[in-house]
């Protein structure tokens, strides 16, 4: 009997190989677009798949203001924060969010999905999200990424 075949093989940060990848959020919902960019943050996707280290690949959102959201989520759905002082709780609605800063709605949802603890913190600086078609990574020659697969 082959041993070999039944080692685990472990992922570490040298043999890790990452790619980067850009998405078109142009009439994408948000929270269908946010887990498959979780996945491949986390790197799911990969067979080498190792749930303690980093071995995700980089992602590209492009036309961040262009997302949806199902039903009454526009107005309905709020974004809680908290000053720091008393009675600093603040409230925002999507649509706030979205005239202000359309990249953190993308940003928020993405978050959220991912481990909340170092490593999560560490993914998500993986993440890129910009309104409009252009983007600066040009050079990395990423590869464009459908949702439906």
């Amino acid at each position: 009997m082959d041993t070999l075949s039944y080692r685990t093989v472990s992922a570490n940060k040298a043999t890790v190989t990452k790619e980067w990848f850009v998405i078109d959020a142009t009439n994408v919902v948000v929270g269908r677009l946010a887990s498959r960019v979780a996945l491949v943050l986390r790197g799911k996707h990969k067979p080498s798949y190792t749930p303690h280290v980093d071995c995700g690949d980089n992602v590209i959102i492009i036309n961040a203001e262009k997302v949806r959201f199902t039903g009454k989520k526009w107005s309905d759905k709020n974004y809680y924060h908290h000053t720091g002082y008393p009675g600093g709780k603040r409230v925002a609605h999507p649509i706030d969010v979205l005239r202000s800063h359309p990249e953190r709605l993308v940003e928020h949802a993405v978050r959220g999905m991912l481990p909340k603890n170092r490593l999560g913190r560490r993914l998500f600086r993986n993440l890129f999200v910009y309104t409009g078609a252009e983007h600066p990574h040009a050079a990395q020659q990423p590869k464009q990424l459908e949702l439906t697969k």
